[in-house]
């Protein structure tokens, strides 16, 4: 079993990025950060419930580990990029955000058509 098949990991970054959400959200109401912890927050509590929903359906779902996989890269390299921007002044590398943006996309379409695929 490889790490993409196990799903607990899932549960464990929803967790985390869920918490996060709520932090963000937090700060942004409390510290003056409206223009880019607003968004991060909202990343992360709109891909905490897919990762949760993900790691509950386990191996139900083809490609569900990599899906899960993109969705928590896509939201840590989307949301991590504009509080960095927020709290450093400069984000993490280079297209850094669009990067994670384009990974969620991604995760999203690969579950669109792994979800119409049947199991054999």
């Amino acid at each position: 079993m490889t790490i993409l098949e196990e799903s607990r990991w899932a549960s464990v970054a929803a967790g985390l990025i869920g918490a996060s959400g709520v932090a963000l959200a937090a700060a942004a109401s409390h510290a003056g950060g409206e223009q880019l912890l607003r968004p991060a927050s909202t990343i992360c509590l709109a891909h905490a419930p897919a990762l949760v929903a993900l790691s509950l359906a386990g191996d139900r779902i083809r490609l569900g580990g990599l899906v899960a996989l993109g969705m928590t890269l896509g939201t840590l390299l989307f949301a991590g990029d504009l509080v960095a921007r927020h709290f450093l002044g400069s984000g993490l590398f280079p297209m850094t955000a669009p990067t994670g943006g384009l990974t969620l996309i991604a995760s999203w379409l690969v579950l669109a058509v792994a979800a119409a695929l049947r199991r054999r």
